[in-house]
This record gives C-alpha cells, structure tokens and sequence, in this order.
C-alpha cells in the first residue's frame, strides 16, 4: 500500500514533533513501510499531499490537527490523478472533525481504523475567498468554515501556549476575540437543490458546517453529517455582545440552537453589509484564512475517508 504520511511536527503544541519517531515504529507495523513528509510552513501540506497523490500513493495520512487534515484534503482534490484516499491520525489541539467521524482518540484506534480497510465517501466544501491582500483564491475545506469571531479566535490561538491544553487556549482566545470583534450585517444568498433564498443577518458568528463540531468542542452543529450533501448554516446572534457572552457557553452542550439562526443549503454567498464590522475573518478547519466575501459549494462524496 505505501501510505504516505504528511506530518504536522508543531500539531499538538509541538508534541508531534517530538514523539513522531516512536509513533512511526507503530503506523509502520500497522500499515508497513511509509514515505513521509514533514510540513515546515503554513500551506506545505497542500503540496506535499498533492505530489503525493500525483506519485501514485493510495493513500495520504494526515499525522496532525484539524488544519493538517483539511490541507490534505485540499491536496489531495488539486492532485491530477484520482482515486487517492485520506486518513486522519489526529494529533492537533482541537481534534474536532475527529469527533464528528467518531473516531478513537488513541494511535492504536486510527491505525484499526485505517488497516481495516473500511471506507466512507465524505463531502467537502469548495469556496473562494479574499485573501488579506486582496487577492481571489479557491481551496477546499471539510469541517467547517465560519467568519466573524472564529477568525479572530483563530489569530490569538495561533500565538497563545498550548501548556494548558486546547480547550483553555481556545477559552482564553474567544474572550479576547469577543472583546474585539464588532456585530456583522450579513447578507446569506443561499441555494438548496436549485431553490433560492437570501437571509440578511446579524451576528457575531457564522458558521458553514459540514461537521459539528469547532474550536475545541464546541458542538455547533449536532445535526450536521458530512455525507449528506447538505450544509447546516448556524448563526449566533445577540443583542449585545454581554447577552453573548452569557451565552454563548451553551455551544457546549449544544443548547445554543434555541435561539441560534438555523439554515440549509449546499451553496452560499455570504457578503458584509457594514463595513465598520470588517474585516469579517475567515476560520477555516481551525485557520485563519481571508475574509468576507465568500462563496461556498458542497462537492458531493469529494473524497475517500480510510477508517
């Protein structure tokens, strides 16, 4: 088989790095002998999980978090040959599309998953974006991608310490983005099996979901099944940003979908209407990448999961 491992050495405040060598002996009696590649800078994932699959490997293995995932994906889709399936050893600080595909947090649980030979078709979003310098740009993303408050989470997370864990860094993050973020007027122009709507609304948090879980937990959208076909949309909105604050922590337990913006589509236009709220950043699978505008495509059954 040949997997071909893309490993994320700074996933998991760095522990990756330092245990991989160990880890490797144990993948390698799993699936037999490995080609590996070890990402350096942001995006290297993308690259390496292409050429992989360009080379003829069946199978690309994510060695990280959440974002390695996604930019393995993303790789794996540019690649010119098909037929390339993925699998996830999570190793990253939040671990939530993971929770979504119910698999076990334990090395020797991915590595079941994987030699079982079991397969899933998984959807995935296809979206443009603006990049900070004003450029257009197209990728893909298989979890979930938000704006508004989980872009600015996702900047102070990418400098704050690991030491305490994922869930206290993404806490200590959320405080600081919520002092600074500012409500978005949002207009959603959605489409659902040809069908047209436009929402325009109010918030401090979209999320376009294909998983359901983000930032570290938060159970965003219990009902989502990324193979469906369908996205759910979720917006938080609230009057000010201390009726947010008191309630926002109900994500957790998924009890936020009382009063939360609940819409469906497998295509969305989401622009920002108030400029005094920009730039309106995107998280994309746990990264900081552009801001508003977006538009977004689920591509039905894009890709093969092992495990």
């Amino acid at each position: 088989m040949n997997p071909y491992l893309v490993v994320n050495p700074t996933s998991g405040g760095g522990r990756t790095g330092k245990t991989f060598p160990e880890m490797r002996k144990a993948i390698e009696r799993a699936l037999g002998s490995c080609d590996v590649g070890e990402t350096t800078r942001a995006g290297h994932a993308v690259e390496l999980a292409q050429a992989a699959a360009e080379k003829g490997h069946e199978l690309v293995v994510a060695v990280g978090g959440d974002g390695t995932f996604s930019d393995v994906v993303d790789g794996v889709l540019r690649a010119k040959r098909r037929g390339t399936e993925v699998a996830l050893i999570g190793q990253g600080t939040g671990g939530d599309f993971r929770k979504t595909l119910e698999l076990e947090h334990r090395l020797d649980g991915y590595l079941a998953a994987i030699s079982s030979g079991k397969t899933r078709s998984l959807d995935v979003g296809r979206f443009r974006y603006q990049t900070r310098a004003g450029e257009t740009r197209e990728r893909h993303f298989v979890n979930i991608l938000s704006c508004g408050l989980g872009g600015l989470v996702d900047q102070y997370v990418a400098g704050a310490s690991r030491m305490l864990g994922g869930t206290a860094a993404y806490f200590g993050a959320s405080v600081r983005g919520l002092l600074a973020v500012q409500k978005g007027r949002l207009r959603c122009e959605l489409s659902l099996a040809g069908k047209d709507e436009t929402h325009v609304l109010h918030t401090y948090v979209l999320a376009i979901c294909n998983g359901r879980f983000f930032g570290a937990g938060m159970h965003v959208a219990p009902m989502a099944d990324p193979s469906d076909g369908v996205f759910e949309v979720i917006a938080l909105e609230s009057t000010s940003k201390l009726a947010f604050a008191l309630t926002s922590g109900r994500i957790y337990s998924a009890k936020h979908l009382a009063t939360a913006t609940h819409l469906r589509c497998d295509k969305i236009r989401v622009t920002l209407e108030n400029a005094d709220a920009g730039p309106f950043l995107l998280d994309v699978d746990g990264e900081p990448l552009g801001a508003l505008p977006v538009d977004v495509e689920l591509v039905r059954s894009a890709i093969t999961l092992r495990g």
